[in-house]
C-alpha cells in the first residue's frame, strides 16, 4: 500500500511513545521505509532498538552524531522523506515548533523538510487545554502543519479527556491521505457506488435490502491504493469510507441516480456495486402509518434503471463494470445483463452459497464478458476480489488502448 514511500517517523517524550513503535512496525508491514528520529528525551520511555528492530534501519538521536549511509542526517532525513510524522508531539516540541527552536535532531529537521508534516499531539488533558498549547497548534495549523486531533478517554496519568493519542490506524490513515499511493491507477479516476438504497414508506420505515457495502467499500479502497482517485457514492451503511476518496451520500435509488449522472462526466472507470432498488412506494406518508388492519397495501413504482442509463450513455474511454446478484439462472442473467446494459464486465454471485453475497466477508463471482465468456472464482475475500475486478478493468482499458 505505501510500497516506495519513504516515511521520518518523529518521536518524542510522551507516555505514548510506546504507541509509535506499533506505527512504526504496521507502517513498515505497509512497504513503507521508516527511518526514526528520537529526541532524548524519548528514549526514556522506549529504546531505539526497539524502532531499529521493527524498521530494520538505524534510528536517529543526535544532530551532531555520525549516522552510517548519511552525510549530513537532518537534511537528508527532510530532503528524502515523502511525510514526516511527528508521533507523539509533546507540548515542548508544539511550542518549539510554533515559534521556529531548532535545538535538536527532530526540529531541524522539521525545519528542513519540504513535504507534507503530520503532527499527533498526546499530553494531560490539562496541559493540552491550556490556551498556550492551543494557540502553538493553530499557528502550526495557519504554517501549513497538519494536526491530528488528540482523542477523549482516560489518561495515563488518571485523568479523563481530551489528550490521548489517536489509535494507529487512525494516524495510518492520515498519512495515506496526505501521501496517497501511485499505482497502476494513477491518472484515473474510478466512480463506485456501494451500499443497498432506502425507499421511503413513511417517516420511520422504508423499503431496503441486505446490501452492507463491503464489497463497494472494498472497491474504493483498493481502487485509491492502487492510485486512482476515487468518487464513492454510498448509502447509508456501518463502514468507515477508505481514507483520501471522494464520498457523495445518498439514501434512496432516486438521489443516487442524480449522484451518479452529475459524476458520470469525471470518471474513467465506473464500478456499479450498490444493490439499488428496483421499485420504490409511489406515495410516501406524511406521518407514520399507524397499525389498523390485518393487511396492509403498498404501491410501488419503478426506480430508474441507474446500469441501463449508463450503458446507453456511455461516453468514450469509459469502463463500465456492473454487479449482478441472482438466485437462480446465474450465467443466463448476467449475459443478458451485460448485452442489455451495454457492460465491459459482469461481476455476477449467486447469493444462495455459503460464503457469498451480502453481508459477508467473503464472495464467490464469476466474471461475464461482452462475447460470453466466464471466467470463475474461487472463495475469496472482498479486498482481495475487489484487486481481481482492478486488474480485469486495467486488462479491458489496455486492450481498447
Amino acid at each position: 500500500m505505501l510500497g516506495g514511500k519513504s516515511i521520518t517517523l518523529g518521536v518524542t517524550g510522551g507516555i505514548a511513545a510506546y504507541k509509535a513503535a506499533d506505527l512504526a512496525s504496521k507502517l513498515t508491514k505497509l512497504n513503507a521505509r521508516v527511518n526514526v528520529i528520537m529526541t532524548r528525551s524519548a528514549t526514556n520511555f522506549v529504546t531505539p532498538l526497539t524502532f531499529e528492530a521493527v524498521t530494520g534501519n538505524p534510528v536517529h538521536c543526535d544532530t551532531f552524531e555520525r549516522s552510517p549511509g548519511y552525510r549530513v542526517p537532518h537534511i537528508e532525513l527532510a530532503y528524502n522523506a515523502d511525510i514526516m510524522a511527528v508521533v507523539p508531539a509533546t507540548a515542548n516540541f508544539l511550542g518549539k515548533m510554533a515559534h521556529g527552536i531548532a535545538d535538536d535532531l527532530l526540529t531541524t529537521s522539521v525545519l528542513a523538510a519540504r513535504c507534507p508534516i503530520l503532527i499527533c499531539p498526546a499530553m494531560n488533558v490539562h496541559m493540552y487545554a491550556n490556551p498556550v498549547v492551543q494557540s502553538n497548534t493553530e499557528i502550526l495549523k495557519k504554517h501549513g502543519y497538519y494536526i491530528l486531533e488528540p482523542e477523549s478517554g482516560r489518561m495515563a496519568c488518571g485523568h479523563q479527556g481530551k489528550g490521548r493519542l489517536p489509535e494507529v490506524q487512525a494516524i495510518i490513515n492520515r498519512i495515506i491521505e496526505l501521501i496517497p499511493p501511485v499505482g497502476d491507477l494513477g491518472g484515473l479516476t474510478v466512480l463506485i457506488t456501494a451500499g443497498g438504497t432506502r425507499e421511503p414508506i413513511d417517516p420511520v420505515r422504508y423499503i431496503s435490502n441486505r446490501s452492507s457495502g463491503k464489497m463497494g467499500y472494498s472497491l474504493a479502497g483498493a481502487a485509491f491504493n492502487r492510485g486512482a482517485r476515487v468518487i464513492l457514492i454510498t448509502t447509508p451503511t456501518s463502514l468507515e469510507p477508505p481514507p483520501g476518496v471522494d464520498v457523495v451520500r445518498v439514501e434512496t435509488a432516486l438521489e443516487m441516480h442524480d449522484a451518479v449522472m452529475n459524476r458520470y462526466a469525471e470518471a474513467d472507470v465506473v464500478i456499479k456495486a450498490a444493490a439499488v432498488a428496483d421499485y420504490r412506494p409511489r406515495l410516501k406518508a406524511e406521518q407514520k402509518i399507524k397499525k389498523e388492519g390485518d393487511t396492509l397495501t403498498l404501491e410501488l413504482e419503478k426506480n430508474p434503471d441507474i446500469l441501463f442509463d449508463l450503458g446507453i450513455n456511455k461516453m468514450e474511454g469509459v469502463t463500465l463494470v456492473g454487479f449482478a446478484a441472482e438466485t437462480e439462472n446465474l450465467i443466463e442473467n448476467a449475459r443478458e445483463k451485460v448485452r442489455k446494459k451495454n457492460l465491459d464486465l459482469l461481476v455476477a454471485n449467486d447469493v444462495t452459497l455459503p460464503g457469498a453475497g451480502f453481508g459477508t466477508d467473503t464472495n464467490i463471482a464469476k466474471l461475464i464478458y461482452p462475447d460470453g465468456s466466464i471466467v470463475s472464482l474461487p472463495l475469496m475475500d472482498k479486498p482481495a476480489l475487489a484487486n481481481r475486478i482492478l486488474d480485469e478493468v486495467i486488462a479491458i482499458r489496455s486492450n481498447h488502448s
